[in-house]
Formats: C-alpha cells, structure tokens, sequence
C-alpha cells in the first residue's frame, strides 16, 4: 500500500505528522508492505503550515492514477471571514492577520490544481482518498463529497452538510473509498485504521502498541441496524 500525504499551503502539522509516522512505522512493521510519501499538487518543494514557521518538504507530485491511498489534511489558522476588521490578539499584542484565516486558506486551495487532482482521484477505483479534519472540507468544497458519509472537526460539520455530504459525528467514518478523520488529533486513529485494513489487525497492534496509544471510539460505516430513539 503506498500513501501520499499531500502538503499544501497553510496546512495542520500534526494533520500531516500523526498518521505520517503511523504509517510510516506500520511499513517498517511490515517488512515494507506500506510506504509513504510528502507530496503537493505542484510537485517538489517546500510547503509552509499554518502554524508559524513551520515548513515541510514535498518530494513528489500528487499522482491520482497511483494505486493506494491518498490523504489529505486540513489547514491550520483562526475563525473569521475574508474582509473581517483583524483584532489585537490580547496574547502577544500582534495583530491578526486576514491571510492566516482558515476561509482564506481554505479558498487557497480550492485556487489550486488541487480539486482536480482529488476529483481524478475520487474517479479511480484503485485510489482510496482519506481525509483529517478539515481535509475533507476541502473535498466537500470540490464538490466531491455529495451523497457520502464523511466526519470533520466538530465545528465543521455544518461545512460537510452544506456540501453535500451526510456529516457524522465519529472519530474515523470509512465510507468503502472514503476514508474520514475527525478533530486533528484522530490522525492517529485513522493512520491505525488504515494499516488494519489494509495490512490487517497484528501490524495495527504492534504500531498502536509502539506509539503507546489506544484508539477512541467505534469506526462508523453505514452497515447494520440503525438505532432507535437517539
């Protein structure tokens, strides 16, 4: 299973990071049966986060006709809307600035050859797409989610409805193709995920195991009886 995480500007580092180094440690688990890549829409280079200086290096081009997975983050930055007056941050007495808003990052992207590439790799059977916190708002934003069950970060999932998707409020929402991460933390969670179902329960377990981390929660698939009265 080979996965490309993809970087773009302003993106949540611990989106990118978390299931990174799960995956990463789930190839070395498994004799290379999982490997792992930064990449971006624009092919090599540096991509800052939205988290002050820091930046990430991608080494390839987003590829949609590649067999495996392709995870997409979200993007890190404050609440407001594009024209908002920016106000001092009574932390550090800066003040805010509009290009750090996540509407405007999120509007970035959507400027980018990202939406193509994703919707090309939404259209490839041998493609699964997986998403942490705001990256699958990228994806509703694209038109891409209309019809599916998807999760974000709790104060997004107004963001999924809107676009067309049936929002969840679960910790990791495996949609066959679609696999969706909530808050950014459960980048975790959905990196075990993955290695479970792809390269089964045992190399889960050890990595899971060696990050001295449990995962929370059911993974919602849309399977079984519904329930009553909730």
């Amino acid at each position: 299973m080979h996965v490309q995480v993809v970087l773009l500007d302003g993106f949540d580092p611990l989106d990118v990071i978390a299931p990174y180094e799960v995956l990463y440690a789930g190839g070395a688990a498994s004799a290379g049966a999982v490997s792992v890549e930064l990449v971006s829409a624009e092919g090599p280079r540096e991509v800052p986060s939205g988290a002050g200086s820091l930046t990430l290096r991608a080494t390839g081009a987003l590829d949609p006709e590649r067999a495996g997975v392709i995870l997409v983050p979200g993007v890190a930055g404050r609440f407001g809307e594009p024209g908002e007056v920016p106000e001092r941050d009574a932390g550090h007495g800066e003040w805010q600035q509009p290009d750090e808003f996540l509407s405007v990052r999120l509007d970035r992207a959507m400027s980018t050859e990202l939406p193509a590439l994703l919707k090309a790799a939404m259209e490839n059977p041998a493609v699964t797409v997986a998403t942490v916190c705001g990256g699958s708002i990228i994806l509703a934003m694209a038109g891409l989610l209309a019809g599916r069950h998807a999760t974000t970060h709790h104060q997004g999932l107004d963001a999924l409805d809107s676009g067309g998707a049936h929002a969840v409020r679960a910790r990791v929402v495996d949609d066959g193709d679609l696999v969706t991460g909530a808050g950014v933390t459960s980048g975790l969670d959905l990196g075990l995920y993955l290695l479970e179902r792809e390269r089964g329960p045992r190399i889960a377990h050890a990595v899971e195991e060696l990050f001295a981390h449990e995962r929370r929660g059911v993974v919602w698939r849309d399977q079984g009886l519904a329930p009553v009265g909730f």
